[in-house]
């Protein structure tokens, strides 16, 4: 049988893993995950009781993949919705609840922006100009902030969609590629009116208003489960670091592990993280160099999740809302907190309260550099300011995730794919992908793992 060696355990790595298996029972598939467990940072676990996420917690329900691969899995009919589509963000050290009608941050309704109170009258009569229709197309893959100041300013950037796109990567939108890190503004950045143009987008949609978020009561490690379980006793290789790797004189490949063993392979999918991947292509190939280089350069941001569980009659302020963004303007520990317990309605106990708060972000890891006790302090004190916590919590954990969050700068999704079309030229059978390169989230993992089995899968039958 050929063999197919997957690199790295994540989302990207088993779906690749699952539709090889499934469309390609002839090959042999193996994957080596370089940790005590798969799924990279989809990660699940007990807490005050229940099973409450330790890293994202839901994922995009408007868009197929992760969805329709949940299904062909048998565990769609146990996908749950959040309870609230309302949430806040702490503009002046006040919670404000985000007025209806935004996309990824942008306002399309004006008269809920005023009424927000969340930027200034000025702020308000700045983005009513977009509607004007002046503006001017742009020149290729720009950054999410040239768009956003230059057609409804700087207030509606810093206020709502740097804190809103910032808390999806942990990143500074104002360098954060268009393309890669927000497409449905990428879709219409070069009409007159970007406010015009979200508007008319939305007008015309004649799909049947749907949840955009799906989660499960026992969290997102149930889909990697389901995925592992679903796959050949023994496909899935855990504590399994791939140290080099080396091409044979048939085409194939010798994958060493741990420095020891080494695994015969068809055909390789590399599916880890750039920074784990860049030295493994400058190994097998010195004249790949400038590949590698350009994956080791990618930037990455470390995020910590602290998890609270507090009373309710600790707290002043209703949580009456998934939770709340925070611009860095604030200049506080956290940089976002979902309120867990409201959000969903399975981790819902009268009298108690679990809070998920996100610390850190690209260019601040002072947050992580702090102990377990200093760093629930400090967000603690940001809870008491922003929500009244009145006592320390009952119960917390913290979950730390170095350099876990790719940073799409412009012209991203160009250089992501020379990388990889290079890399199979050089070597056919050898596949480059991951959140690394076209997409956060586990439709976009979901969705890059089948691209790479179905390529691989041709290329073994060519």
């Amino acid at each position: 049988m050929a063999r197919v060696v997957i690199v790295g355990g994540g989302v990207t790595g088993l779906a690749a893993a699952h539709r090889l298996t499934c469309d390609r029972p002839d090959l042999d598939v193996v994957v080596l995950e370089s940790t005590a467990r798969p799924g990279g940072l989809v990660s699940s676990a007990p807490f005050d009781g229940l099973v409450v996420d330790c890293a994202a917690d839901a994922f995009l329900a408007r868009v197929p993949e992760a969805v329709a691969l949940c299904a062909e899995l048998g565990i769609a009919d146990q996908l749950v919705h959040p309870a609230t589509a309302s949430a806040m963000v702490l503009a002046g050290g006040v919670l404000r609840r985000l007025p209806e009608g935004l996309v990824l941050g942008v306002p399309t309704d004006l008269d809920a922006l005023a009424a927000s109170g969340i930027v200034s009258p000025a702020g308000v009569a700045r983005a009513r100009l977009d509607l004007e229709g002046n503006g001017q197309p742009f020149d290729g893959d720009i950054s999410v902030g040239e768009l956003i100041r230059t057609r409804v300013g700087d207030e509606i950037m810093d206020a709502l969609v740097a804190p809103l796109l910032g808390g999806v990567n942990a990143g500074d939108a104002d360098a954060l590629s268009l393309a890669a890190g927000a497409s449905q503004l990428a879709a219409v950045a070069d009409a007159p009116s970007l406010i015009g143009a979200l508007r008319a987008h939305a007008a015309a949609a004649t799909h049947t208003p749907s949840p955009v978020f799906a989660g499960f009561p026992t969290g997102t490690s149930t889909l990697v489960d389901a995925l592992v379980n679903a796959l050949p006793a023994g496909t899935v290789r855990t504590d399994a670091a791939v140290t080099s790797i080396t091409s044979r004189i048939d085409g194939g490949f010798s994958v060493v592990v741990n420095d020891a063993d080494t695994v015969e392979a068809d055909a390789v999918i590399l599916a880890a993280p750039t920074h784990a991947t860049g030295s493994l292509v400058r190994h097998l190939d010195a004249d790949l160099g400038p590949v590698a280089d350009g994956l080791g350069a990618l930037e990455w941001a470390s995020v910590a999740m602290v998890t609270l569980a507090v009373d309710t009659d600790d707290l002043g302020h209703p949580l009456d809302a998934s939770g709340y963004l925070v611009p860095v303007a604030e200049r506080v520990t956290v940089t976002a907190v979902s309120f867990a317990s409201t959000k969903w309605a399975h981790l819902h106990r009268p009298g108690r309260a679990v809070l998920r708060v996100s610390a850190g972000h690209a260019g601040d890891t002072s947050p992580l550099e702090l102990d377990d006790a200093a760093l629930v302090e400090a967000v603690t004190a940001d809870l008491a300011r922003h929500v009244g916590l009145s006592r320390p919590p009952t119960t917390w954990r913290v979950n730390r995730w170095r350099n876990a969050l790719p940073q799409y700068r412009p012209g991203h999704l160009e250089r992501a794919a020379a990388w990889q079309r290079d890399t199979w030229d050089a070597h056919p059978g050898m596949w480059l992908t991951g959140a690394s390169f076209a997409g956060l989230g586990l439709p976009a993992c979901v969705r890059q793992g089948a691209e790479a089995a179905r390529r691989i899968g041709d290329h073994l039958v060519a």
